[in-house]
Formats: structure tokens, C-alpha cells, sequence
């Protein structure tokens, strides 16, 4: 690989980085709203109702598609390594926002506190949580994803890309759904609609974002002349 295609290489690279972590982040910020998705009607299912979702869960599919992406084709290290600087950018941007919470607003001011804590008072337990489960999902997933790899030897795109997202996301709900109900944030009698609703949305996500990968993948192959499995090294 050329010097040019090196550089190429590694602003693909940031950028794919920069959308993870405002996907991550905005995931954190937006979470305390929820919506009711109704494409099989008004189902139920152990008294929660089918796809009752946080606005939170909707950025959060991409952040397993980057990933997919970045392990395909820039190796596990890289896919790690984006994970780590996510965490660690939640945990920041949920720092700033406490202090901006604790900074008494002006009177002149258009938003007063009532109204700012009210739309970013972060549940500190719901933030926990859902950093718990996102930070377990994300290494398993590319764990996985780096397992079928191996074992398939760089085909199958399709097979690796779906059996890591369905297992993370699995692992990510119940941990999620799990502590907020140990924390007292969510009854217990909740527990298994909430994980069964946010699962099968997960799942059709992830069906429908195989093509995008297989189309980035494509892209990012002929860019570089890659052969299947092949990985680009950036160090």
C-alpha cells in the first residue's frame, strides 16, 4: 500500500471513529424519551408493549455497523480501540453536562434549571447501566465477529455480521434491562417484555443494515485493493 493510500486509509478511519462516538454520545443525551413503533399493531407481550423503545436505541445500530465495518476491514485492534475512546467520550460529555446542570442560569437566560434538569438530568443509575451493558455488548460483539471470521476464513460476510450483532445486542438488553430493575429505575414485572420488544428491534436492525455493510465492504476493497479477509494495517 502506498504512502497516499495509507493516509486515505486512516482519515477513513477518524471519520468512521467520529460518527461511533456522536452515535454513542447522542444515544446518552436523548434516552430519557420514548416512542411506540406499531408495524405488527398494538401487540403485548408479558404486559410491556411490543417495541416501546427509547429514542436512545435509534443511533445505537450504527455503532455495531462501524464496528462490523472497522473489524472487517481494519483488523480487531482498531475495532477495540474505537470502542475504548466511545466509553470514555460518553463518560466525559455526562461530566460536562452535570457540571452545566450545577452552573445556576441567569434570569435573562431562555432556558432556567427546572428546564434544563428536566430535559438533561441523567439518571446517574441509567447512565451506569447502560454504559455496563454497551461496554460488554461492544467487546463480545467483536470478539465474534473476529471468531466467524477466522473460522470461515474471511467469507460469509453475512454470517459473522449478524450472529456477533444478535448475540452483543442480546447481552447488551438483558444487561441493560437487568440493572436498571436491580437499581429500582424499571419494575421487575417489566423485565422480560422490555428485553423480548428491545431484541427483536435490535434483530431488524441488524437484518436491514447487512446490505450497507456488504455495500461499505465492497467500497472499501476495491479502494484498496483488498482480498477477502485481508486487513489494513495503520500502524
Amino acid at each position: 500500500m502506498t504512502q497516499k493510500d495509507k493516509k486515505a486509509a486512516f482519515s477513513i478511519y477518524l471519520y468512521l471513529g467520529a460518527l461511533f462516538i456522536t452515535s454513542l454520545v447522542v444515544s446518552n443525551l436523548i434516552f430519557q424519551k420514548f416512542f411506540h413503533w406499531a408495524p405488527f399493531g398494538d401487540v403485548t407481550i408479558f404486559g410491556a408493549p411490543l417495541f416501546e423503545l427509547s429514542v436512545g436505541i435509534l443511533p445505537y445500530p450504527i455503532t455495531f455497523l462501524i464496528t462490523d465495518l472497522i473489524s472487517e476491514v481494519y483488523g480487531k485492534k482498531k475495532a477495540n480501540q474505537v470502542v475504548t475512546a466511545g466509553i470514555f467520550a460518553s463518560f466525559f460529555s455526562m461530566g460536562i453536562i452535570l457540571l452545566a446542570i450545577y452552573s445556576t442560569a441567569i434570569p435573562a437566560s431562555p432556558i432556567d434549571d427546572a428546564t434544563f434538569s428536566k430535559v438533561f438530568g441523567l439518571s446517574p443509575l441509567g447512565v451506569l447501566a447502560s454504559m455496563l451493558a454497551y461496554l460488554a455488548a461492544q467487546y463480545i460483539d467483536i470478539s465474534i465477529y473476529h471468531f466467524w471470521k477466522r473460522v470461515t476464513q474471511g467469507k460469509m460476510l453475512w454470517l459473522r455480521n449478524n450472529f456477533s450483532t444478535f448475540s452483543s445486542q442480546l447481552i447488551d438488553t438483558v444487561t441493560v434491562v437487568g440493572l436498571l430493575c436491580l437499581f429500582g429505575v424499571l419494575p421487575w414485572d417489566k423485565f422480560y417484555g422490555l428485553v423480548i420488544s428491545g431484541v427483536l428491534f435490535k434483530i431488524i436492525i441488524a437484518l436491514l443494515d447487512t446490505p450497507l455493510l456488504y455495500l461499505f465492504v465492497y467500497l472499501m476493497r476495491k479502494r484498496f485493493n483488498l482480498k477477502i479477509g485481508e486487513e489494513i494495517s495503520l500502524d
